[in-house]
Order: structure tokens, then C-alpha cells, then sequence
């Protein structure tokens, strides 16, 4: 293997912050390997847990309606293999579908995150200047430990509110990138969990303390894994809302078996990371096998 494909827990100790870096449009949405299956899951659950998944407040409608004929466009010129686009009519070449995008019977957020493994949320203000933004809509199938219905509607700042220390040095410089995020300069940001249990729809598990007797550091590299979110904010140049997406990225601790550079950044990662985060990311049930398990792969690498 050759390690993950992001590493934001690279260059420790581990900071708090928004770690924010340019992205190119033309690499807004990522296609991969994995997307047959993840459509699949979405479907499952679209079909089985519609509430849970999907929610649009009224007031994002227009925006909605943006966010679908972008991606379509995005889609058609950049994976012109797998999307193709005639009028209204978008044709998914690798699921076999065909979608009139003016006459679907489907909310246009609901379609759009039908199309992409992203999960797609709306923020939008509404005062004049700019207010807090708020969640209005989202598409979110896989979300890593939070729930939708708990927070449409809400300010990002209520948003964060379960989050250690989003509050002190993180709501402030969100608030003000919210206001100054200019159309044509998205950007993308990626972080990371370590979850047991690997399902992409996972709503809670926050905050767990009790020590898990049964992970071991020898079953660590195939019981942990590491899931990483690529996150992409992005302007919507007609209706100012402001596009979130969320793409899930994750494989078994084994991923660092050949890579003992990249273990070791992720175990000085945790051993730095806040009391607080730690506890919230319920490493306590975590941390003593993995970091052992961690540590076996960096040894030589520190030896030599």
C-alpha cells in the first residue's frame, strides 16, 4: 500500500485550525474506484432513511437550483466519460441513468447529491450585510457523527457547538471567511477520525470513554480505520450561498503498513492533539492499541 491519500495529520503536533488551501475548479468533485459502491449506499439510503439523509429549507430553493445546474456542467465537461449532458437531459454512463434535470420530481439538491460521492451542503445568510450563515439544505449521507435534523437551520457557530474549541480560535475566522469567500476562489480543507466501526453513514458516537478489551494492537490495523474528510467551500456566483461538500475518504489502519513516516506523524498526531479533542473523538477507547500498533510500524524507521 502506499498510505492515504490525504495526510492531514502530517507535519505534527496537531493544530487546530482551518487549513485552508486554493482549489482548481476543475477539481471540485472526486470520482473514484469506490463509486459504484458508494452510490449504491446512497441509494440504500435515500430509499430506507430519506429524513435522515436529506432535509431543504424553503428559502434554499434558488440555490438549489444552482448547485444542480453547476454540478451537471462540472460533471459533463470534467468526467465527460462517465457523465454526458444533451439539454436538459444529463446521462450518467456509469449508472445507467438518464435524468431530465428541468422535470425530475426530485428537489434539486436531492438529485444532485444522486450524482456525486460528496455529500452537498447549503449555507446561506439571510441579512444584509451578511449575517451568520446558516444551514438551509444538505444532502448528507455520510455524515462521520452528526445528525442532520439536529442541525439544519442552524448557524455554523450552533453548528460546532458540540466541537471543543470551535468556539474559542476556530468561529471568528470561520465567520469571517463565510463573509469574504469571493466565487471564483473555492477552496478545500481535509481532517481526519479514527472510527471502529467503518459504515459511511454513521450518525453518533462522539465522546465514548470505556476501553474496548477486545482491540488489541495486533487486530488495530484491520479493526481502526482512518477516515478522512476532503471538504470544498465554494460561492455560488448567482445566489451568494455558499456550497459545502463533503467527501469521504477511509481504509483500515493497515494503509501505513509501508509507510512508516506516515505512522509515526499520525501517533505524535494523537499524542498531541487536545485533551479535549481527544476525548471528544472518543480516543480513550482507542488510543493504547492503535499508538502501539502505530509505533511498531515507525520503530525502524527511527532506528535506522
Amino acid at each position: 500500500m502506499a498510505g492515504p491519500l490525504y495526510r492531514p495529520f502530517a507535519s505534527p503536533p496537531y493544530r487546530v485550525s482551518m487549513d485552508l488551501e486554493s482549489l482548481r475548479l476543475a477539481d471540485w468533485i472526486e470520482i473514484d474506484s469506490f463509486y459504484p459502491s458508494h452510490m449504491a449506499e446512497k441509494r440504500r439510503l435515500l430509499a430506507e432513511r430519506h429524513k435522515d439523509v436529506f432535509c431543504a429549507l424553503p428559502e434554499a430553493a434558488a440555490a438549489s437550483r444552482e448547485v444542480l445546474a453547476l454540478l451537471a456542467g462540472h460533471l459533463a465537461t470534467q468526467h465527460p466519460q462517465m457523465f454526458r449532458r444533451a439539454g436538459a437531459t444529463l446521462e450518467n454512463l456509469a449508472l445507467g441513468e438518464r435524468w431530465d434535470l428541468d422535470a425530475t420530481g426530485l428537489h434539486p439538491l436531492d438529485l444532485a447529491g444522486r450524482l456525486v460521492q460528496e455529500d452537498l451542503c447549503l449555507m446561506q445568510s439571510d441579512a444584509a450585510p451578511p449575517g451568520p450563515y446558516r444551514l438551509t439544505a444538505a444532502s448528507l449521507c455520510f455524515p462521520t457523527r452528526w445528525r442532520l435534523a439536529d442541525k439544519i437551520g442552524k448557524p455554523m457557530q450552533a453548528i460546532h457547538a458540540p466541537v471543543p474549541l470551535y468556539a474559542e480560535r476556530l468561529a471568528r475566522p470561520v465567520d469571517r471567511f463565510f463573509e469574504k469567500l469571493a466565487p471564483q476562489r473555492p477552496v478545500f480543507r481535509t481532517n481526519f477520525s479514527l472510527l471502529d466501526n467503518p459504515a459511511l453513514f454513521q450518525q453518533g458516537g462522539h465522546g465514548r470513554r470505556e476501553p474496548d478489551p477486545a482491540l488489541t494492537p495486533e487486530n488495530a490495523a484491520t479493526r481502526i480505520h482512518l477516515r478522512m474528510e476532503r471538504q470544498t467551500l465554494r460561492r455560488l456566483p448567482q445566489t451568494g450561498a455558499i456550497l459545502f461538500t463533503i467527501r469521504i475518504h477511509q481504509s483500515p489502519l493497515a494503509v501505513f503498513e509501508d509507510d512508516p513516516q506516515g505512522a509515526a506523524d499520525l501517533a505524535e498526531s494523537l499524542r498531541t492533539m487536545p485533551a479535549q479533542l481527544f476525548h471528544y473523538k472518543s480516543m480513550p477507547v482507542l488510543a493504547e492499541p492503535v499508538l502501539a500498533y502505530l509505533d511498531g510500524i515507525a520503530r525502524p524507521m527511527n532506528l535506522a
